[in-house]
Order: structure tokens, then sequence, then C-alpha cells
């Protein structure tokens, strides 16, 4: 790896679930959650991944953290194909990435202390050699999450939201990770914490200028703030993608137009006088999807082309990538 080679490389990604029927399970079908997602994570880069419920965006993530074993494609983590690697390997990879989930009062084990929680990957992972510098970095963990060292001995229960994804947080870092992926870390917080967290992500990002994160989410604005770069998926495939700035100031594709325009804005005279972008029709089932381009059964500007050709990604200028043929 070179210093400015990519963290993460995804090409071709697939993850099809198997649909099984009848007294033998016999496989009848295929959910196709992720249909050929292509994405580079450069370090110290926010990727911002957003979309509709549904749209194969947490699949995403659980696959490159081998969650899920994927279909096909390839998962190049700093250097190494990881999408087929064995169970046994993947501890050591795995102490290099980490995962912060949507739902913090299901994420933490309520029969251990928190204390417990974020040491845990020191100790799976021998990162402390003495019970003292264990001791030590916990409470070091807890600081730079912005908890006090004295709550050690709660259990989850007996911490708020916000204070519960920050002990989310802290347990993610432990293994001093490159990649954290960011599961809709804030959907579940109220609107003041979930500033919070979204500033510490960026203050963590800060003390380690390397650490990359997959920000995914369905709050534009959140993702907006957050991110370097930002893809957009449809049924389970990455429709545009390009620089933050460059993309919601230049949005191209069909979809990512009606996506931003669902938005609201704090703002009420924006609010009022922005023109709305009504989708007709219902989302496909990723059980059986369209032919051609999946978004043409709902876009207002395909053509016949749409439905018999898929587009691919191509660039537009301004690292800006787009699948469409009307663009």
């Amino acid at each position: 790896m070179t210093e400015n080679s990519a963290s993460v490389e995804v090409k071709d990604l697939k993850m099809y679930f198997p649909v099984r029927r009848g007294l033998l399970r016999r496989k009848v079908a295929d959910v196709k959650a992720i249909d050929g997602v292509s994405f580079t994570i450069n370090p110290g880069e926010t990727l911002g991944l957003v979309g509709e419920s549904g749209c194969g965006k947490t699949t995403v993530g659980r696959c490159l953290i081998r969650i899920y074993k994927p279909t096909s494609g390839e998962i190049v983590f700093k250097g190494t194909d990881i999408s087929s690697t064995p169970e046994p390997k993947l501890r050591q990879i795995r102490r290099n990435m980490a995962m912060v989930f949507q739902d913090p009062y299901s994420s933490l084990d309520p029969r251990m202390s928190s204390g417990s929680t974020v040491g845990e990957p020191l100790i799976i992972h021998k990162l402390t050699n003495s019970k003292q510098e264990y001791s030590d970095r916990v409470d070091e963990l807890f600081t730079i999450t912005g908890l006090s060292p004295d709550m050690k001995d709660r259990y989850p229960h007996e911490f708020s939201g916000g204070q519960r994804q920050r002990l989310s947080i802290a347990r993610a870092l432990a293994g001093d990770p490159s990649l954290v992926i960011c599961d809709e870390p804030i959907s579940a917080l109220d609107v003041s914490m979930q500033a919070q967290i979204l500033n510490l992500l960026q203050d963590l990002q800060e003390r380690n200028s390397k650490m990359s994160y997959l920000f995914i989410s369905h709050d534009l604005l959140a993702v907006q703030y957050i991110s370097d770069r930002v893809a957009v998926m449809y049924l389970g495939r990455i429709v545009e993608t390009a620089p933050s700035v460059e993309l919601y100031a230049n949005t191209l594709h069909p979809y990512s137009q009606a996506l931003l325009s669902a938005q609201p804005l704090p703002d009420p005279v924006i609010e009022e006088s922005r023109q709305r972008i009504i989708l007709k029709g219902d989302i496909p089932t990723p059980l059986n999807p369209p032919p051609g381009c999946a978004f043409h059964t709902r876009c207002p500007i395909a053509t016949k082309e749409c439905s018999e050709s898929a587009p691919t990604l191509r660039d537009v200028g301004n690292n800006h990538l787009v699948a469409c043929h009307r663009v």
C-alpha cells in the first residue's frame, strides 16, 4: 500500500439472499440486496451512502466488515481481498475495522458493564499487557468520547440514548481502526444529540487523520455535513457519486434529485418556495428487479433505451459519476 492508495476498494460487489420454499427448502429465487456496487474510500475520508429504506445500504456495510459473506465481487482492504477470507483469518483484519450500529439500545450487552463493553476488543485482540494498561486505555476511550471514566461500572440501561451511542463509538475505537462503518448512527437520537454525535465523529477523525468512515444514513443533511463524498443507492446499485459539495450543488440523476427534494429544510421560506419532485409508482422488489435501468419504472424522463440496457457509472467531470442514459 502506498501512502495515497485507497483504504477500501469495492469492486462489483453482489449480495444475494436465497429464497427457499417447500418441505425440502429448495431455492426458488434470490433477493438481490446488492447488485454490482463499486466504490473506494481513501484514508481519512468520509463516504456518505444514502438512499431509501431497503436499497441495500446496511447490507453494504455488513459485507464490508464481513458480517455477511458476499455472493461475488471484491472487497480490497489495505491491499488484501477480504471478500472470501476464511473466518479464522478475519480476526486480525477486523481489528482494523469497526462498526457503529443504528440502535444503541440493542447493540450493547445489557449484562456487561460499560467498562467491560469498551474494553472487550482490547482483550480479544490482546492490545494491552497489564491490568493497569487496560484500565488506562478504557479510561482514555471514555474521555475522548465525552464520557466520564467514573461511569465504567454502570450498565447500558443506566445511560441515555446519546450516552449509549458514545459508548458504542468508544467500543469501536478500542482497536484503533482505520475504517469505521457508521450504520444510521444518529437515527435513534433526538436532534440536539444528533449534532453532538456528528461533531464527535468529526473530532475523532481530526485526532486520527488516517481513519476513514463509511457513513450510512437516510438523513441527507447529516450526510452533507459530515461527508467528503456521497454515493446514492437505488435498489442495490449506486446511481450517482460525487464530492459532497458538487453533489448537493449540481444533482444530476433523476432519483437523486427526487431524494433531495424530499428532504425537509430548516428555512421555512426556502422550504415553501422550492419545487418537490413526486415519483409515481412503487419501488420494484429486489426479488425481481426490472430490466435495464432499475429506476426506469418511476423515472419521469425515461426512454425505451432505459428499459433495455442498464447504464454504467461514467464521469461527467469534477469526479462526478452518474449512471443515467439521459445525463
